[in-house]
């Protein structure tokens, strides 16, 4: 019987734990439902513990450092999804409470799991009741309920633990509506129960008897669309990454753009040798937003990106082609409906890949271009097409970095043509277009034109910034000069709210270039008074 937690009791308990998390797998995968039913909960549960235990057999002979604070460490670094990222949580906090203490006895681990539950709640920016959290709250209160009693010999505490986690366990279904629905306790719980049995098998010597993880209506195994009401799906991704060179300011800033990108998130923080670092976990649909978000707090890596809810794929229509083309505006998006093509609008948030394939999708057709028609869409439309072809469409992503180029690509379209020789012609066409804008600044920056003020007018070609002044229609016509001092036959506009200034850009051009060819249009994004293409 194990007095107190020393050293190697923790790192026998947490071995024990994969083994019975190894074994207990594909149960707690098969109860996944909650919050998407994606199956994987008692994968990443184990893929956590054993990045624990590994750290623990690279470190453990080579450092003074306790061992809570080694596993600690192992599980916040290799923390595999949802559940997976509070179990390292859950650890972290009990190497808070106890590392550097001596040997953990029952009213010293009862505590700690008590705080360390609490922490778990802090780092998940939306705790839902009835899932694992819930059941780490049970088992820290039945640990402390029982040293109040007088219970105090670590095998009481942990037992106290145990069971009362598994109590809260069997009450997850009245608590949320998706497991009741399904027939099954919370898959997260039911793998911290396994884990809390664990420690009760290390202090102990003897292994709990319990009945068997299993779904409550037949044991069999779990699949979405045999649920009687299966819970909406999430957001479309799941964005796992860990931060470095980030301070706490900027972990706070990234957790708020975070919560407001999507859900499930859950920002777990842990000292290493090289300085903090954080382990990063949310559901969302705009995934580049995601990581963007990372690059801006600090130095983002190990990132992974997992579907959480892909489009299911309806079969392609063999002979058929479309274009899928993203507009930033409605104007933009009319003028493209207008031509044939299939739209997807950028909202406030920009467009993700989960949009783009969608349409892909449900465009039926066999063959589809994507245009994504700015600069930064191009990876996303580069993961939407590949996504697209595993669906089984043959997929061509043309590189348009405005609605100009895209204009241009598809005035070349042809479906007579054979389709890889179509996608060479409309990207052809496309880099054939230079493409400028006119925009006002709206802070002070430098650049390669020199120094800007808040309410200057930029002239930008190809995105770098080539005219500075005060006003609209003469900044317009120089940028216009300048562009097509190299030759060209055509340009296009598409002009924003200011008709006037739409005028005096044509008025120009009639005088200065009378032998270009002008085709205007109207609809231009909010923010871009003037968008330019000349071919």
């Amino acid at each position: 019987m194990v007095q107190a937690l020393d050293d190697g009791a923790v790192g026998l308990w947490y071995r024990t734990a994969v083994e019975v998390l190894s074994e207990s797998r594909g149960r707690l995968d098969d109860l996944n439902v909650f919050p998407v039913p994606d199956g994987d909960t008692g994968t990443n549960l184990l893929l956590t513990a054993q990045a624990a235990v590994a750290a623990l057999d690279a470190e453990g002979q080579r450092t003074t450092e306790s061992a809570w604070s080694v596993l600690a460490r192992g599980a916040v670094l290799g923390a595999r999804g949802n559940s997976g990222t509070i179990l390292a949580e859950l650890l972290r906090g009990l190497a808070d409470q106890l590392a550097g203490q001596p040997p953990a006895d029952g009213p010293a681990f009862a505590a700690a799991l008590k705080k360390a539950s609490e922490a778990a709640y802090g780092a998940v920016a939306d705790p839902e009741e009835g899932t694992f959290l819930t059941v780490a709250r049970a088992g820290g209160e039945a640990a402390v309920a029982a040293v109040d009693q007088g219970r105090t010999e670590l095998a009481d505490v942990v037992r106290a633990a145990a069971d009362g986690a598994r109590v809260a366990l069997e009450a997850t279904p009245g608590q949320l509506a998706a497991l009741r629905e399904a027939g099954v306790v919370d898959a997260g719980g039911a793998g911290l129960c396994l884990v809390l049995d664990a420690l009760v098998t290390t202090v102990t010597g003897v292994e709990p008897a319990r009945p068997p993880l299993a779904r409550r209506d037949d044991g069999h195994r779990h699949s979405g669309e045999h649920l009687p009401h299966p819970p909406p799906a999430g957001p479309g991704s799941e964005v796992q990454y860990l931060l470095a060179d980030a301070d706490e300011e900027a972990v706070a800033r990234l957790h708020e753009r975070l919560a407001a990108l999507g859900d499930s998130l859950v920002v777990v923080g842990v000292d290493t040798p090289t300085g903090r670092e954080w382990n990063v976990h949310v559901h969302v649909a705009d995934v580049g937003a995601a990581i963007e978000a990372g690059i801006e707090a600090g130095r983002p890596h190990r990132i992974s990106v997992t579907p959480l809810a892909p489009v299911q794929p309806s079969a392609p229509v063999h002979g058929t082609r479309a274009i899928v083309a993203v507009a930033p505006s409605d104007g933009l998006a009319a003028l493209f409906t207008g031509e044939g093509v299939r739209v997807v609008t950028c909202g406030p948030d920009g467009v993700g890949e989960e949009d783009l394939l969608r349409e892909v999708i449900s465009s039926t057709a066999h063959e589809v271009v994507i245009l994504p028609n700015d600069a930064g869409l191009l990876p996303v439309a580069a993961r939407a097409a590949g996504r697209a072809r595993e669906a089984g469409r043959e997929i061509g992503v043309v590189p348009t970095r405005s609605p100009v180029q895209g204009l241009a690509a598809i005035a070349v379209s042809d479906p007579a043509r054979r389709f890889g020789d179509d996608v060479i012609a409309m990207a052809e066409a496309a880099a054939a277009t230079r493409w400028a804008e006119v925009t006002v600044a709206d802070q002070e920056a430098l650049t390669s034109a020199g120094r800007c003020r808040p309410g200057d007018v930029l002239g930008s070609a190809e995105g770098d910034v080539v005219v500075i002044g005060r006003d609209l229609a003469s900044v317009a016509c120089e940028l216009l000069d300048r562009l097509l001092s190299a030759g060209a036959e055509m340009a296009t506009l598409v002009v924003g709210a200011d008709d006037i200034l739409g005028d005096a850009v044509c008025r120009h051009l009639a005088t200065v270039h009378p032998t270009i060819e002008v085709s205007r249009y109207a609809g231009g994004p909010s923010g871009v008074p003037l968008q330019v293409g000349v071919e």
